[in-house]
């Protein structure tokens, strides 16, 4: 069995290596809303692999956290599957809905359009199929029940197409020289990335044994917070042993069950994939719809049930650091969240999530999740994180 790091320290690594590692894992973060972790500091006592597992060289934290910086993967294909659970009722088609009031809200109204697909991965689980060739050809497709959804980037051209609508979304990339991503942001790398993307003192981080995912022998890195008052209890990233591709992740929250979100790779090749992959011509008969100018910028309301929420989205302001930080921003929108019949099939879903909450910030609702709750109050301030309704009250009476 080969040892490993474990966050038991009695040393800590040295500034300079911290501010090394920090910046070589930045150069890959990819922002993702629904994580929103910080990353960490690292531990140094030697630990044993699990019995039965890989038995790999030793490594250090600091090591396997530097190989997956370092980690220069051009070329992958392979089967995803994102399994996510945050407690949410059973939406019932709500969240496509939603999605398309957002895509309208943009101004293109296309149900190929990659902004009405975001939400269908926030509940439920799903298969990816992803595969990648460099920087300028990138595919992902959602495979549904008797249809798929592909989001493919092949050069400046980036497609959308939903075989159920046969419909076709088309944008191009507009800053020459920047890498134009397919989204939604849906692998392990891509959570991955944002777990690592700053080392601070709220967080530890160790080497918990070894695994095999997909068929390859990987590094179990281990992610804890060291803060009370946050929702998350760990995240853990299967890091392939070879490459440094993160193959696997797992954000379990701090209430104990099942994962809040699990995004692994089934199968996975690096082999380089054929050419065809990333052509795409539009099918007959399908609707095109071309991305408009102004839906590159984000919107300055949100869709029409309660357009003021969003007014404040691009002024807020972060609170706490680490683990524990709330982001706060004002909507404008006095009354707190419309609801019933005011607020359409948004306010009703919200309804049915929120608990009243009061301090000496006045009068508010809190919305839950089993890793992000937010805080809306009556004079239209909003909390939010992945922390308690404690910490979110706490933060708004001390905003007062």
């Amino acid at each position: 069995m080969a040892p490993y790091e474990s966050d038991d320290a009695t040393g800590a690594a040295p500034d300079e290596d911290l501010r090394s590692g920090r910046r070589k894992a930045a150069r890959y973060a990819v922002p993702v809303a629904v994580v929103g972790v910080a990353a960490a500091t690292i531990g140094l006592v030697p630990a044993l692999a699990n019995s039965g597992d890989p038995d790999l060289p030793r490594i250090t934290a600091q090591q396997l956290i530097e190989k997956i910086a370092k980690s220069d993967v051009q070329q992958v294909s392979g089967t995803v599957k994102v399994s996510t659970d945050l407690g949410l009722p059973n939406l019932g088609g709500l969240e496509s809905s939603l999605a398309s009031g957002a895509a309208q809200g943009g101004g293109d109204g296309s149900s190929a359009d990659p902004k009405s697909k975001l939400t269908e991965l926030v509940t439920g689980t799903h298969t990816l199929r992803v595969a990648a060739d460099g920087p300028d050809r990138q595919k992902l497709s959602l495979l549904e029940s008797g249809a798929e959804y592909s989001i493919i980037h092949s050069g400046k051209n980036v497609w959308g197409y939903d075989s159920k609508s046969n419909e076709v979304y088309h944008s191009t990339a507009h800053e020459s020289g920047k890498e134009h991503r397919a989204e939604p942001p849906a692998t392990p790398k891509d959570f991955a990335d944002e777990a690592l993307k700053s080392v601070d003192d709220t967080t530890s981080v160790t080497v918990d044994g070894t695994a095999q995912v997909a068929g390859r022998d990987a590094y179990k890195l281990l992610i804890k917070p060291r803060q009370s008052g946050t929702t998350v209890g760990a995240i853990s990233i299967a890091v392939d042993a070879k490459t440094g591709q993160p193959l696997k992740f797992t954000l379990t929250p701090k209430s104990g069950g099942a994962a809040v979100l699990d995004a692994g790779f089934t199968q996975v090749s690096f082999a380089k994939p054929a050419a065809s992959t990333f052509d795409f011509t539009p099918p007959k008969g399908a609707k095109v719809t071309e991305e408009k100018q102004e839906s590159t910028k984000a919107p300055k309301h949100a869709p029409a049930s309660g357009e003021d929420f969003g007014k404040g989205l691009d002024g807020a302001t972060v609170l706490g650091k680490g683990w524990t930080s709330i982001a706060t921003f004002d909507t404008g929108a006095k009354g707190g969240m419309p609801s019933g019949s005011e607020g359409g099939a948004f306010g009703g879903f919200l309804g049915s999530l929120g608990d009243k909450a009061s301090g000496k910030f006045g009068k508010g609702t809190v919305f839950s999740t089993r890793l992000v709750n937010a805080l809306i109050t009556d004079d239209g301030k909003v909390y939010a994180g992945a922390v308690t309704k404690d910490a979110l009250v706490k933060a708004a009476n001390e905003g007062k």
